[in-house]
């Protein structure tokens, strides 16, 4: 069993709108929710499902609003959990921002996905630019006749329409990994990890079916290969077009795509990374306080990255900043209390220098002793830090047609922090 109910409120607990799937249950139970919440927040034991009587409540807090599915007992706690998610994904993907106003700005809408999301309790379609197709934001006109459901809600590939056809057949693959680094005020690095995923852009006609090789570690000891430049992928999540069962069984990623853009798949590596970006910072703090910052790229000279931007904290009531940089430009934002050192291109191997002097008032502020990271954006490009390969990408039709497959690598700055002394 599933969802009973859902019901999405304001912060108050007040319902803004709700749906009753299976009718098993009285609506008004959902008054006990916030009682139970606040008691519990009172007393420190929140936690993701309140129970009251033989109702069950699971809930997340998404901005100034909480989704919550009521039901009875068995239920499956993680597909609803899950399915909650998802519908925060799916209004956010229709209204950009999910809040309040925006619930109440769509109530037609809003109603028409939850009843398309959900049938009798169990989850149905969830994919968004599927429920696009056939739900819309300009209203609906009725129509005399009989009501033809979209082919997509009947056919077995739910997450693509039959039909497609492009004059030319493309398929744009990117290869996007976030660095997440803390280091601290000694240089050892405390926190390292890559998060990496796969995008798709797909143009392509007909039912295709893509097979995607990767240096993946586990399948090159299937087949003996050298493993030697592979990578152990953890915490792998595809998309469900993805036929799992081929992947468990012999670790090929097999697969129909959804029409335009989408994400494959996601993945994370908990390994030691290497610093891409080092930071050595002085920073002086007398009757005039003195920033010194050198920046080293520490990957190879053939890769650059681009739109650096590196920000240094300095106390809240500095004044009469002056700057010198060996490249890039250097400015005061005063409402961030940081310094942003902005450099266009910065190729590997290098070295910069950025000085900063700022005057500071003759009473010392306690502020100064709030000691804050240095923060550090990049892009890379053409790069990836864990080594990922797409090997091979294999486009199938029955038609036979020829497409091309692109593909792109890009490395960029997650949570990536140094803290100073």
């Amino acid at each position: 069993m599933s969802a009973s109910a859902l019901f999405i409120l304001d912060l108050k607990g007040k319902v803004l709108i709700c749906r009753n799937y299976m009718g098993n249950m009285d609506m008004n139970e959902i008054d006990h929710f916030m009682p139970f919440l606040i008691k519990r927040e009172d007393e420190a034991e929140t936690t993701p499902l309140i129970t009251h009587g033989s109702s069950h409540f699971l809930w997340i807090k998404h901005n100034n609003l909480y989704l919550v599915a009521m039901t009875k007992k068995n239920a499956n706690a993680a597909l609803l959990y899950s399915f909650l998610y998802k519908m925060v994904q799916v209004l956010q993907e229709y209204f950009k921002e999910l809040e309040e106003e925006s619930i109440r700005d769509n109530f037609v809408t809003v109603y028409e996905l939850m009843d398309e999301v959900m049938d009798f309790g169990f989850p149905q379609t969830t994919d968004s630019q599927i429920l696009q197709e056939y739900i819309t934001q300009q209203g609906h006109k009725l129509e005399i006749g009989a009501v033809r459901p979209p082919a997509t809600v009947t056919n077995a590939v739910s997450w693509r329409s039959e039909g497609i056809k492009y004059r030319k057949n493309e398929v744009f693959m990117d290869v996007i990994e976030s660095v997440n680094l803390l280091v601290n005020a000694s240089g050892s690095v405390l926190r390292s990890e890559i998060v990496g995923c796969v995008k798709l852009k797909v143009f392509l006609s007909g039912m295709p079916e893509l097979r995607l090789g990767l240096n993946d570690k586990v399948l090159f000891e299937i087949t003996g290969r050298d493993k030697s430049k592979t990578v152990e992928l953890e915490d792998v999540k595809f998309h469900q077009c993805v036929r799992l069962s081929r992947f468990q069984n012999d670790r090929t990623i097999s697969f129909i795509p959804p029409d335009g853009e989408s994400e494959l798949m996601s993945y994370r590596l908990n390994t030691m990374v290497k610093p891409l970006i080092w930071i050595e910072s002085v920073i002086e703090k007398f009757s005039h306080s003195r920033v010194e910052i050198k920046a080293r790229s520490q990957f190879k000279s053939r890769s650059t990255a681009n739109n650096v931007s590196i920000l240094v904290p300095v106390p809240s009531d500095a004044d009469s900043p002056k700057f010198k940089t060996s490249t890039g430009t250097a400015k005061w934002l005063p409402e961030k209390n940081v310094v942003q050192w902005s450099i266009k291109s910065f190729p590997g191997g290098k070295e910069y220098l950025m000085r900063a002097h700022f005057g500071l008032p003759s009473v010392d502020s306690d502020e100064l002793d709030a000691k804050r990271p240095i923060l550090v954006n990049f892009e890379i490009p053409y790069f990836t830090v864990s080594g990922i390969q797409v090997r091979y990408l294999k486009i199938i039709e029955k038609s036979g047609y020829q497409a091309l497959p692109w593909v792109r690598y890009i490395t960029q700055s997650g949570d990536y922090q140094l803290r100073t002394n």
